[in-house]
């Protein structure tokens, strides 16, 4: 079996045609704009992205593929038109803060505890809730359109499915990082959206993986869409995680660590760490557990735009001495801080610097700054507690060794990076081709395979010393921001 795999990212749009022999080829990858109307906003054209999946799904079919495999950004969110699937504004990104001061006025009504208890996910505009209020509240023609009841008013992948299938749908792993879902009973909860403000009658239906959500017309004929998934979790799966405990990170525009804890929702995460919807077939429901860092490769791609760096290639030439070991170091909070700390009014933050401090110090203090930051989350989600068990990590800066060997470093263990760099379209994929075969997710084989592994080499001594520090810039950089 051929399936198209596509990874709807924050940057680009992915396409690999996997086969149920572990076979697979690229397809395509297209950009998309990054669109920054003022400090604290991200959007892209929606209808943008859709043209994009369109185009690659055409791509894969005029190759021969057997059913499409779909993976989301997650929190990012759309409204539109169902009738003639005009979008009423750009969509708003996961990276958004516009809905702070929502956020806040929720906090200080006492909100936080409910929202908590029944989504599992803190007050934060990171999530798709506020985001679908605002929409609601600004996008020309919301309203009217919601009293005809022909508003869309979901997460990317509800846009894509719709106009791609004609349904009206989102799964449980996307719809779990809304705010709006019960995550015991996995579906729209009645009191959030209340809270929100936002109509349930407007979201779109939550459904399991466990028949194909509907059928594209592609260039090669109609082909089922069998599997849609939110990004890190279609990860987490391409990573060969199948059973309680094993988990990976993914460095991308942002960071992410992820592990599985079971077929109940957890009770028992440490700190910051949220529970989350893995997948729910026929073979029942699992559930993970997660940490984010909002900026990490951003981080990078923000060096870029102010002229610090010509190109992300650059950083395959950093070597010799740290920043850290000349006591330079940065908060990479340009977004605010996520797991474990969730402050949205911290930010990013060089300290140390002196007449010596140079350009590369710089970049090297940011790679560093969002190493620190990966390290934070998987102590949070206790993957390194075994020193010896390498962490498996993926995603565009694992492409740098720099990065690799400080992380390795810090966290005096060993990170593996795996064969395949697409990993979430691969995960996807790989849903798909369970669902097809009838086989329960947790058994179907993996193709996993290490191709480097980074052990650390500095002492441990050192290492705690340096995140000691960091720690110390981290709390000069929280709650800076005035709401």
């Amino acid at each position: 079996m051929r399936i198209a795999s596509i990874d709807q990212g924050t940057t680009s749009t992915k396409a690999l045609i996997v086969t149920d022999d572990g076979g697979r080829n690229d397809v395509g990858n297209l950009h998309h704009q990054q669109i920054l109307p003022r400090a604290g906003r991200v959007e892209h054209d929606a209808q943008e992205l859709l043209a994009n999946v369109r185009m690659l799904i055409d791509q894969a079919a005029s190759q021969g593929i057997d059913g499409i495999a779909l993976a989301n950004q997650g929190e990012t969110v759309v409204a539109w038109d169902r009738l003639t699937g005009r979008t009423l504004a750009n969509a708003i990104v996961w990276q958004d803060q516009r809905t702070e001061p929502d956020i806040a006025q929720l906090e200080a009504s006492g909100k936080t505890q409910y929202v908590k208890a029944v989504s599992g996910l803190p007050l934060d505009s990171y999530f798709s809730a506020s985001k679908l209020k605002w929409l609601l509240d600004n996008a020309e023609g919301a309203r009217d359109l919601a009293r005809k009841g022909r508003l869309g008013l979901g997460t990317t992948d509800a846009y894509f499915l719709e106009r791609l299938t004609g349904r009206y749908a989102t799964d449980v792993t996307t719809a779990s990082r809304t705010s709006l879902m019960d995550l015991s009973a996995c579906c729209w909860d009645a009191g959030l959206c209340e809270i929100f403000k936002v109509p349930v009658e407007l979201l779109p239906e939550v459904v399991a993986d466990a028949e194909p959500f509907g059928t594209v017309v592609t260039s090669a004929g109609p082909k089922p869409l069998i599997t849609s998934v939110v990004d890190q979790i279609a990860a987490l799966y391409g990573h060969g995680c199948r059973k309680k405990g094993e988990g990976k990170v993914t460095v991308g525009t942002g960071a992410f660590g992820l592990f599985l804890t079971g077929f109940e929702r957890p009770s028992d995460l440490m700190g910051g760490a949220l529970p989350t919807a893995a997948w729910q077939t026929r073979f029942g429901r699992s559930y993970a557990a997660d940490g984010g860092v909002y900026t990490a490769a951003a981080a990078i791609e923000w060096l870029i735009r102010i002229g610090l760096m010509a190109e992300a290639g650059e950083l395959a030439n950093l070597s010799g001495a740290t920043a850290a070991s000349r006591d330079l170091f940065f908060v990479p909070a340009l977004s605010g801080l996520a797991c474990p700390h969730w402050d949205r009014r911290a930010v990013g933050l060089f300290i140390g610097m002196d007449t010596a401090t140079e350009r590369q110090d710089l970049v090297k203090a940011t790679v560093e700054g969002v190493a620190f930051r990966v390290a934070e989350v998987i102590d949070t989600l206790r993957l390194g507690e075994n020193a010896e068990a390498p962490i498996p990590i993926d995603g565009g800066l694992t492409r740098s060794s720099y990065f690799l060997q400080f992380l390795a470093d810090v966290m005096s263990c060993p990170v593996a990076v795996p064969e395949d760099t697409e990993l979430t379209a691969v995960g996807a994929a790989g849903l798909a081709l369970a669902v097809s075969s009838g086989t329960d997710p947790h058994d179907f084989p993996t193709q996993h395979r290490v191709a480097r592994l980074v052990s650390p080499n500095a002492p441990a001594a050192e290492a705690q010393a340096f995140r000691g520090r960091f720690a110390e810039a981290r709390l000069r950089a929280e709650g800076w921001r005035q709401r």
